[in-house]
């Protein structure tokens, strides 16, 4: 990608995330003046064009390295550098060592930041000074003590760049020549320690992408020679390093950097004219926003043209845009064409700009959530091979599942193990009947036990709640073969809800109760990248064996996933919840299972009706949400409807009131369902509830341009905004005459292309121009897995909202998960449903 103006020499994906088919402000190479840094109030340095972000972002005690820590800078509104900071490692993966942020200050001197970390497994202690100098900044990295000579050779200060913003660019070493390439080609270490090789060393001054005024930064180190690797040589979602090692003995002025990023003069942002890529329907509300630079001199209209079958475009509106407000660093204002009804495509023009084109058609959202169905959803399939006409998405995958984790063991992913193992079997013992059904949980391969309950009853609501009448996929247990665009004559929720049981009783019938789940033992093994079925062997361990002999269906390769089987009463909640839920859409098709699936249910809910339940859900990531009193809410509605009002259920879930009142936010949907088989007292207690969560969510609407609550944490959002549209939904057709259609409108809109940052739907493949570059299974080919959501816009502190449209490996913005997108099915249809209610 080319780039040469205010939003680049783009691309079509880049013009498409900007909102924009033509037009840019034009930004020659001579356009250019030195512009200084000040320190803000959120101790970032700031000039127009240009963000020096100083640890407001730090690194992950869970995950480690996130690509968005340190000192980052943002160019020309993308965040083109990350994890400045020392580090042990010239290209570290994710899981090495990162230092621990310990404080940030104002320094002594003017326009200058001062950060103390720590690496306390070394001892070493540093402090970095960030100060505005010229048209640039300086680092300077001071010890608290002399670099002892063990980690010479060790200890460097790294500064990471995007590679997709310099993919077929140049550098200069001082004078020496060099490009950045596409793909990773080495050179690699001949020593056997497969430790990549710099690009380009021993030069006192780099500079990247000298052709490019956007781009283009210069970086001279005082204090010793420059480096500059391609750390995707050690892993694929390494970025671009420049690093210079410290000197042994080294302590005041260590590292010492000046850097100057290349601004361009009076550079504005160009807006963002963000829309439903989906279109819209005649009758219903039609709001687009627009985001701009606060320096911006911006347009008061916006126009709505109308494409015809020659290409011309014919206005059909034009009128003032209102404005929304600040929200973060962006200014934003609404234009409404909801006055437009008549069917048609339709662009919208702004400041000398049109967007791609989108429909307004009565049957504008009749295919939004089929693909999520069909497509994503049987992808994420585990023990079984899928296909896709020509295309093979996997082999029959993880059949060798699984053997027992061990004792008093936190995994890198989060999930641990006390010392009770809550399992008959042994340390590293293998479990039978675990290789069934199941969905992998994301990007990678874990069997995650509650958010394969939260398929299951989010499918079942669909079925119940919406029909999801839809046969796309064949799917053949005993086989294990899943064909895409291969109708078999039975509905795809169905066969999707069975294969999600199967994986919950096989646990329930092993151990007695639900695990945590099943994940990958090594590091090397869960960065895999590509066919699930080739992950490992599909053969049974057998001690026996040498780690390259196989005997029978056994071998002697460590590669069986680990079960990690903790016994807690949120997870066994969530399933006895799904199971319940389960033995209703099973009953016609599969009354064997459906009886099992219900049985299985009574007995887990039923162990947790006294006395107080331990919260969390076995790994360290696990949050509030997961509340057991709030998983006790959802399980006994589900009870409650599958015994169709049985007195007993009725009554425990009146005496979980006070749960429900506390945990509103997280149980109102399944509180609002029961309602049909509850009295009218109890109704009658949730209204209040209902009208304080009415509160909540204008108050939500209040605080950003968009109407839905926005996550400021450490992943985006979408699946939040998506539960806010389904339960809104709920709680509209139990208490319309509280609760209104626009925040379900509001959550598919935003999902579907109205949302910061850019304008793509979040759903690959559903809209006129969605996410094509997604952290999916075959994120390593840059490529999507058609129908998956993405968790989507990232507010990188203090203020920047992010997402990344043509790099794949920031799982926080682009990591599709199986229950965010069952989520997803369920508020699609719930928006379809409040469109018809428009008049």
């Amino acid at each position: 990608m080319l780039k040469r103006t205010g939003i680049a020499l783009l691309g079509t994906s880049s013009l498409l995330a900007c909102g924009i088919v033509a037009g840019s402000l034009l930004a020659p190479a001579d356009a250019v003046q030195a512009q200084s840094l000040a320190v803000t109030p959120a101790q970032t340095l700031e000039t127009q064009g240009l963000t020096v972000m100083v640890d407001q972002n730090q690194f992950s005690p869970i995950f480690f390295d996130e690509k968005n820590a340190g000192i980052q800078i943002v160019l020309h509104g993308e965040r083109i550098a990350t994890d400045g900071a020392v580090r042990l490692n010239p290209t570290p993966e994710q899981w090495d060592p990162v230092p621990a942020f310990v404080s940030r200050t104002r320094g002594a001197q003017a326009n200058q930041i001062v950060v103390r970390s720590t690496y306390k497994d070394v001892d070493l202690d540093y402090r970095v000074k960030v100060t505005a100098e010229g048209d640039g900044f300086r680092i300077a990295v001071d010890l608290d003590k002399p670099l002892p000579q063990a980690l010479a050779g060790k200890a460097g200060f790294n500064l990471d760049f995007l590679p997709t913003s310099y993919f077929g660019k140049t550098y200069l070493m001082d004078s020496a020549p060099g490009l950045f390439p596409r793909h990773a080609t080495g050179p690699m270490a001949k020593d056997g320690s497969g430790d990549p090789m710099p690009l380009a060393s021993g030069g006192r001054s780099i500079t990247l992408s000298p052709e490019d005024p956007l781009t283009r930064v210069t970086i001279t180190s005082d204090a010793g020679p420059i480096q500059l690797y391609d750390a995707r040589n050690r892993a694929q979602n390494g970025w671009f390093v420049v690093r210079s090692l410290i000197a042994a003995g080294a302590k005041d002025d260590a590292i010492v950097w000046h850097v100057r990023p290349n601004v361009v003069k009076n550079w504005v942002r160009p807006p963002v004219v963000s829309f439903n890529q989906a279109g819209y329907t005649p009758a219903r509300a039609k709001i687009a926003l627009i985001e701009t630079d606060p320096h911006a001199t911006v347009p008061g209209e916006a126009e709505l043209v109308r494409l015809a079958a020659d290409g011309t475009r014919q206005s059909v509106l034009r009128a003032a845009v209102t404005p929304r407000g600040r929200w973060m660093r962006y200014n934003y204002a609404a234009f409404d064409f909801s006055s437009v009804r008549e069917p048609g495509i339709y662009a919208i023009a702004y400041g000398g700009q049109v967007t791609n084109p989108f429909r307004i058609a009565p049957d504008a959202y009749d295919r939004i959530w089929q693909t999520s169905l069909d497509t994503f959803i049987a992808e994420q399939m585990d023990h079984v091979g899928i296909r896709e006409q020509y295309r093979v998405w996997s082999a029959p995958s993880h059949l060798d599942d699984a053997r027992q984790a061990p004792p008093n063991h936190v995994h890198f992913d989060g999930y641990k193990m006390g010392p009770n193992l809550d399992s008959p079997f042994k340390p590293g013992e293998h479990i039978p009947g675990l290789n069934v059904g199941g969905f992998q949980d994301a990007g990678d391969y874990d069997i995650q036990t509650p958010q394969n309950a939260a398929v299951v009853r989010d499918l079942v609501w669909g079925r119940e709640l919406y029909g999801l009448d839809w046969d796309e996929t064949s799917v053949d247990e005993v086989a294990r073969a899943v064909e895409i665009r291969k109708p078999d004559g039975k509905p795809d929720a169905v066969q999707q809800i069975r294969h999600g049981v199967l994986q919950l009783l096989a646990q329930y019938k092993v151990f007695g109760h639900a695990i945590v789940g099943i994940v990958d033992p090594v590091q090397r093994q869960y960065a895999h990248l590509g066919d699930a079925g080739s992950q490992s062997d599909n053969l049974t361990y057998d001690a026996s064996l040498s780690a390259s002999e196989r005997k029978g269906g056994s071998s002697g390769a460590q590669d069986d996933r680990w079960a990690f089987t903790t016994d807690l009463p949120a997870n066994n909640l969530a399933v006895a919840g799904a199971l319940a839920a389960a033995s209703r859409a099973l009953a016609d098709s599969d009354p064997a299972m459906a009886a099992e699936a219900w049985d299985a249910a009574k007995t887990l809910w039923g162990r947790f009706q006294n006395g107080p339940i331990k919260s969390g859900d076995g790994r360290d990531d696990s949050g509030s949400p997961w509340s057991a009193d709030g998983a006790n809410v959802g399980a006994t509605v589900e009870m409650l409807i599958t015994s169709k009002g049985d007195r007993a259920y009725a009554d425990r879930l009146r005496k979980l009131m006070p749960v429900i009142a506390r945990n509103f936010a997280w149980v109102g949907a399944p509180a609002v369902r029961a309602i049909p088989f509850m009295d009218a007292g109890y109704r009658a207690s949730l209204a209040p509830l209902v009208r304080q969560a009415k509160a909540r969510m204008d108050r939500e609407a209040a605080g950003n341009p968009f109407g839905v609550p926005i996550s400021e944490g450490s992943w985006a959002g979408s699946h939040q905004v998506v539960e806010f549209g389904s339960t809104a939904y709920l709680m509209h057709k139990a208490f319309p005459e509280i609760v209104g259609t626009e925040y379900t409108l509001n959550a598919i809109d935003y999902v579907l292309g109205r949302h910061p940052a850019n304008n793509l739907s979040l759903v690959s493949t559903v809209g006129t121009a969605s996410k094509l570059i997604g952290y999916g299974h075959n994120r390593a080919d840059y490529g999507f897995i058609p129908g998956g959501l993405v968790p989507g816009v990232l507010i990188v502190k203090p203020d920047f909202p992010e997402l990344k449209t043509e790099w794949p490996f920031l799982w926080f913005e682009n990591e599709y998960t199986v229950a965010t997108t069952s989520a997803y099915i369920l508020a699609a249809n719930a928006a379809i449903e409040a469109t018809k209610e428009a008049r």
